[in-house]
């Protein structure tokens, strides 16, 4: 049966209802948020120092340059290019005949200039060796983690930057590029599975790539960086919490009893985005932010994670780099200058990132088809293939 909307009415149009009655405190909030914003830049390096020693249970952006200051885009170099990868996997199912699962990589490099091409495909690979299908501990310390779920999509993100390093190796010298990828750089979660989790995916993975794209860096001008649409993050406001507490050091756990007001809770509830759609023109970008995860702080090594807010036509996006790149004035300007153009180009969003995302679909009737080959291919070696009843009652209709 499928879903009955007009049991689902009404509470859709209390919802909407909720929403416009909370419209002007919200605006209080953000106003309050922008008047404490200008304040505070007024003494940026107190800030600084509050945070650092503050203990709070929200992540808080580190300060870098500023909170209010925001740059135009600068014209484009006369030749560029953009190289984008990113994934979509069929995930391990225990209802199937085999355990494994494939992961599929579109990558695309488009050149602009002199010499405009474009160059899409799409990579798949299945994992079926048990090597491929657990991250198991080095020293035989500790349970083998399966790769699947949240693991399966930590690995795909590994891959995509996997490809998108090998794509910046072909980069002619003296070309300047920008090599983006969608979504976090932050690969998050992994605190919840044991260390040797992070080893693989993180130490022996990710960061593997991010330094060889440093490395490229040095002899062409390559930045490296990841794009967060309609972003969700409220680091920055959580900055200004900090400001506003009147305790110093900060300590949320010692000052702060549960379920009691406190002075932050004026700018509670506002996201990032919110701030700099009132900061930011049109194709302008805000300071430079540093994120304070635990994660970043303890593996990311040389790639600290930075990131700054960009204004499209449409929309507040969130684009995040390594510290190499932030480090260098030159390719923090080409990835805002670069990223700006692609949304332009894109109707509001990279259109490298767009075009990845097309070749790497995994649409249902391909997971179907993949798993109707391998069964074929099961049934032509005379192979077992047992399926669960669960899986064979989805897949016949008997009423």
């Amino acid at each position: 049966m499928s879903l009955d909307l007009t049991r689902v009415a009404a509470q859709v149009a209390e919802m909407v209802t909720r929403l416009k009655t909370g419209l002007a405190e919200r605006q209080a909030r953000l106003d309050y948020a922008l008047d404490t914003l200008h304040c505070q830049a007024d003494d940026l390096e107190r800030l600084k120092r509050k945070i650092i020693a503050s203990r709070t249970t929200w992540l808080v952006a580190g300060l870098v340059e500023g909170l209010n200051q925001h740059y135009p885009a600068l014209p484009l170099p006369a030749d560029y290019m953009v190289m984008a990868t990113d994934g979509s996997h069929i995930d391990v199912d225990r209802h199937r005949s085999a355990r494994c699962y494939l992961i599929n990589i579109g990558r695309v490099v488009l050149h602009y200039g002199s010499e405009p091409e474009a160059i899409l495909e799409s990579v798949p690979h299945l994992y079926a060796e048990e090597k491929d299908l657990v991250i198991a501990p080095s020293e035989g310390k500790g349970r083998e983690q399966p790769i699947e779920g949240a693991l399966l999509g930590a690995r795909r993100s590994v891959e995509e930057c996997r490809h998108l390093a090998e794509m910046a190796a072909e980069l002619p010298p003296g070309r300047a590029a920008l090599a983006l990828l969608d979504g976090l750089l932050i690969l998050w979660g992994l605190e919840a599975y044991p260390e040797f989790v992070s080893e693989m995916l993180l130490d022996s993975g990710l960061l593997t790539h991010f330094d060889r794209m440093r490395e490229l860096s040095r002899d062409r001008k390559l930045a490296l960086a990841s794009y967060i649409s309609r972003p969700r993050a409220t680091d920055v406001v959580n900055a200004l919490r900090v400001a506003i507490c009147p305790h110093e050091p900060v300590d949320c756990d010692r000052f702060c009893a549960a379920g009691e007001k406190r002075a932050c809770d004026a700018v509670a509830g506002l996201q990032d985005r919110e701030l700099f759609t009132s900061l930011l023109a049109p194709g302008e970008r805000s300071a430079l932010f540093i994120s304070q995860s635990s994660v970043v702080k303890k593996r990311y090594r040389e790639h600290t994670v930075y990131f700054f807010y960009l204004r499209g036509d449409d929309e507040i996006a969130r684009v995040e780099i390594p510290q190499w790149v932030a480090a260098n004035k030159d390719l923090v300007g080409l990835t805002h200058n670069l990223v700006l153009d692609q949304c332009q180009r894109g109707q509001g969003y990279p259109v490298a990132l767009s075009e990845a995302h097309e070749q790497a679909v995994v649409t249902t009737a391909d997971r179907e088809n993949f798993w109707q080959l391998v069964e074929a291919n099961l049934v032509e070696e005379h192979l077992p293939t047992p399926t669960s009843g669960k899986s064979w009652s989805k897949r016949t209709r008997w009423v």
